[in-house]
């Protein structure tokens, strides 16, 4: 079975970029997007994804706390982080969430995102899928 994805980001340009990107290169499923981080905790209970794609800056509620709220909910859930903001301090406070990648968005691109979230499924279940 393949892994379902979330994508939270407040931007469509970026949301569709990232789903393009999955559906071209992968036989994974994008289940749902989200444009903040209240939504995405809602998304999260409603679709049960197996990966959630987080910005960090959104309005409402940001990644980091989504990222907690959902890793509270569901500790085994995959969280990859794709932000403009990418920096040493956010990678430790990511990780503290439980947030396992992040992947900056002005240094990589979409494929970038999509060898993280493999590296992020290699310890699961779903890590043989290609």
């Amino acid at each position: 079975m393949a892994p379902k994805i979330l994508i939270v980001d407040d931007s469509p340009v970026i949301r569709k970029a990232i789903r393009s990107s999955i559906e071209w290169t992968t036989d994974w499923q994008v289940c749902g997007e989200a444009e903040d981080g209240k939504d995405a905790i809602q998304k999260f209970k409603d679709l049960s994804p197996n990966i959630v794609i987080l910005d960090l800056q959104m309005p409402v509620m940001n990644g980091l706390d989504a990222g907690r709220e959902i890793a509270r909910i569901a500790p085994n859930a995959i969280l990859v982080m794709f932000t403009m903001h990418c920096s040493e301090e956010l990678v430790s406070l990511a990780h503290a969430v439980g947030i396992r990648e992040v992947v900056s968005k002005s240094e990589s691109s979409p494929d970038h995102l999509i060898s993280a979230m493999r590296v992020a499924l290699a310890s699961e279940t779903f890590g043989a899928i290609a």
